[in-house]
């Protein structure tokens, strides 16, 4: 039971950005990083995994059934991407913007919310650590809690599959390491897959339980942090050394490294 991108082809104009791309298998239950430098395709990928863009070839498929045969109202329901920008732009509070999420799909912005939809969300609001933010206003709160509350919003539609596009980007150490313990813990909980892009080597050695690295829309190198971040494609992929260690805890490190001649 996975999700599986195979041969991916898409152009902007005649701008090649994703060839031929495969993951492979991402099992659900586990955690993928997606790494690369920026332009390597990782948010266009997202995008045609979720049903935003068309490829010119390639499947997406969810437990072996090609997602291009679902309708809209169905994949959006099953693949819920997030993208980069989580900036509030309603005065609502964070169980009511989670609600909204939660009603899109499963019974419309008009109807009221029933006795499920309200027992799906104070789950959710529990489940992320969110009980002492749930009547604040969003736009209120700081990057991380905003963070998790646009977590929320997906984990409430209950997909499948979760795109995260670079959801630690704004944060300080102690919410990134948050936000992705919670990312971690959730999609283990809840049996989903998830792919998270992440530019922090360390964060996606720390969390992931494989790590894709994207080059020139390219799976460069698949599989286990250890393995992955170690190997020569890595350091082609950024121009830079990489050096892994254990730190005293049994963390793996990364130390990335300018070469000089």
């Amino acid at each position: 039971m996975a999700l599986a991108i195979r041969d991916l082809d898409f152009r902007y104009g005649s701008t090649p950005i994703l060839c031929g791309l495969g993951t492979g298998e991402l099992p659900r239950g586990e955690l993928a990083a997606l790494v690369g430098p920026n332009g390597s395709g990782k948010s266009t990928l997202f995008r045609c995994a979720a049903g935003l863009l068309r490829p010119r070839a390639g499947s997406v498929s969810l437990d072996g059934r090609d997602l291009a045969g679902l309708s809209q109202r169905e994949r959006a329901r099953r693949v819920f991407y997030l993208s980069q920008d989580t900036e509030a732009r309603v005065a609502l509070s964070v169980f009511d913007i989670i609600l909204l999420a939660r009603k899109s799909l499963h019974r419309g912005f008009a109807l009221a919310a029933s006795a499920a939809d309200t027992h799906a969300v104070e789950a959710v609001i529990a489940e992320l650590g969110l009980g002492p933010f749930a009547s604040r206003d969003i736009a209120t709160l700081s990057g991380g809690q905003r963070q998790l509350a646009a977590i929320g919003q997906a984990l409430v539609r209950e997909p499948d599959v979760l795109l995260l596009d670079e959801p630690t980007s704004a944060l300080d150490v102690r919410r990134q390491l948050d936000v992705m313990a919670t990312i971690r813990e959730a999609t283990r909980r809840r049996g989903i897959v998830t792919v998270t892009a992440i530019h922090d080597l360390s964060l996606a050695a720390r969390f992931a339980d494989r790590v894709l690295v994207m080059n020139a829309g390219q799976i460069a190198q698949a599989g286990s942090p250890e393995k992955v971040l170690a190997h020569p494609a890595v350091s082609q992929t950024y121009a830079v050394g990489v050096h892994l260690e254990r730190s005293a805890r049994g963390t793996l490190l990364v130390e990335p490294y300018i070469q000089v001649p």
